[in-house]
């Protein structure tokens, strides 16, 4: 019994193709990022105030300006993924009541006409 049609993870249709979460970067390669860049911010300014030589300064300024880029950009497909996982209608935790695209659907499944009332629909009006 195969389960390759059956995933739990929806495809995120991005550019028009689908964003594929295996071919980017995960969680783990984030966090290095974001450990790497704490070093890098903590290191830079002593680097200043110990007076290490200016290239080095300069080349750790530039790390540190690139791996921000880096760890901006994997943050962005992260969080594409995650926003496209939790898409869709959901019920608020906390709500007691009916939400508004609940009432607007239930209402839409009351009226919706037989076969032989499909001519008398008027789907250019706006209701007040």
């Amino acid at each position: 019994m195969s389960d390759e049609g059956q995933s739990s993870v929806r495809a995120v249709p991005y550019k028009g193709a689908d964003l594929d979460a295996e071919r980017g970067p995960g969680l783990g390669c984030f966090r290095f990022q974001l450990v790497l860049l704490a070093v890098l911010i903590g290191l830079t300014p002593i680097s200043v105030a110990n007076d290490w030589p200016t290239w080095l300064s300069a080349a750790l300024l530039f790390a540190t300006i690139g791996l921000l880029l880096v760890a901006g950009q994997t943050i962005i497909f992260l969080l594409r993924l995650v926003a496209a996982d939790r898409r869709g209608r959901r019920r608020p935790l906390a709500s007691s009541t009916r939400t508004v695209g609940e009432i607007e659907a239930a209402r839409a499944r009351d009226e919706a006409p037989s076969e032989g009332d499909a001519e008398e629909v008027d789907t250019g009006s706006v209701r007040q």
